[in-house]
């Protein structure tokens, strides 16, 4: 089974690799079991990720694309450390302000902004991680103004800054997908203090072993 995975900054996944014993060097790829694993450090943002995950899956046929990094939680049931699997996510500031209002890229009759996991049932254990609706966005949330605002348009129950560009790019190139993502921070007005980027790499890596090692 060949696998991409999908993340904006090697941090997010060292410890899978050192785990699984990739080398210290591009390109991190490996085989063991019935896997061929692709790593691709794709970068922060929605056009690096989809520029980068675009060509390789353009250039190379995988069974499965996998994007893995974490996020902020719009909602008490996801916290610091907790794991969660992306079905939907949306790129929530595709569009044009209309005074106070916000009009979607649907509304404006352009295209859409929201797009899909398209599930490889080979893992049954990512049926033990909760489902949520994501937005991508350039600018994470730290106001509280606009995060009401972005509340009542969308209600997320996360963000990040690649989802739903990693969705596109896997949707353009027919290809499988999950998106895993570990609470780092709840969204709220900006706290570094209360920030457990640490964790959530910790929780993201061990469920990602727990996967592959299932």
């Amino acid at each position: 089974m060949k696998i991409l995975l999908v993340a904006a900054t090697k941090a997010e996944i060292e410890p899978f690799l050192t785990h699984f014993s990739f080398r210290d060097e591009l390109p991190y790829d490996k085989s063991f079991g019935n896997y061929q694993i692709k790593v691709l450090i794709g970068g922060v943002g929605m056009v690096p990720t989809a520029f980068s995950a675009g060509k390789a899956l353009s250039e190379h046929h995988f069974d499965l694309a996998i994007n893995v990094g974490i996020a902020g939680s719009f909602i008490t049931e996801l916290n610091p450390g907790d794991v969660c699997q992306v079905k939907e996510d949306t790129f929530a500031e595709l569009g044009a302000e209309n005074g106070d209002e916000f009009l979607t890229i649907e509304a404006l009759g352009l295209g859409r902004s929201t797009y899909f996991s398209k599930p490889n049932l080979f893992f049954p254990m990512l049926n033990n991680l909760m489902s949520v609706k994501a937005i991508t966005v350039n600018k994470v949330h730290g106001n509280e103004n606009s995060i009401s605002k972005i509340v009542a348009q969308f209600n997320p129950d996360i963000e990040s800054m690649e989802g739903a560009a990693f969705f596109y790019a896997c949707e353009q190139t027919k290809t499988c997908c999950i998106q895993i993502r570990a609470i780092s921070n709840i969204v709220e007005r900006r706290n570094r203090e209360k920030w457990q980027i640490g964790l959530a790499i910790k929780k993201l890596n061990d469920t990602l072993i727990q996967i592959f090692e299932s």
